[in-house]
């Protein structure tokens, strides 16, 4: 991923990864990409978010990752979408599309705070280095 800098040098960089881009990744390198440009202080912005099983993936690399003075661990907020299924109980039988998409917020923990979170709102507050 191309790396910018604001002409201060001191803007925050926010990283949008569309699901397309997602989806042709496998899971570690799904979390390559995020905690890389975590590591160098962006916030990333995914359109479809991951699976559980992805999520917890990455919250065990990053707890591997932790250093105190280097790398502080990240702060993840999810925003789920309404899903696609348009039958229920009815549709997941019948094999219809039941992913339920979801906007996934993820950024350096010490740069990053959330301020409030409901079913149709995420209030976060960046903090420059």
């Amino acid at each position: 991923m191309p790396e910018y800098t604001t002409s201060d040098g001191e803007g925050v960089q926010i990283d949008l990864i569309s699901g397309e881009r997602m989806s042709n990744l496998r899971t570690m390198e799904k979390i390559r990409l995020i905690l890389d440009g975590v590591h160098k202080g962006n916030i990333v912005i995914l359109e479809d978010g991951l699976s559980p099983d992805e999520e917890s993936k990455l919250i065990e690399v990053t707890m591997n990752e932790i250093s105190p003075d280097e790398f502080t661990g990240i702060e993840i907020e999810t925003y789920p979408r309404p899903s696609r299924n348009e039958g229920g109980f009815l549709g997941r039988l019948m094999g219809r599309d039941t992913d339920d998409n979801k906007l996934t917020v993820i950024g350096p923990a010490n740069r990053i705070e959330t301020l409030h979170k409901d079913e149709n709102l995420i209030s976060a507050l960046v903090t420059r280095k």
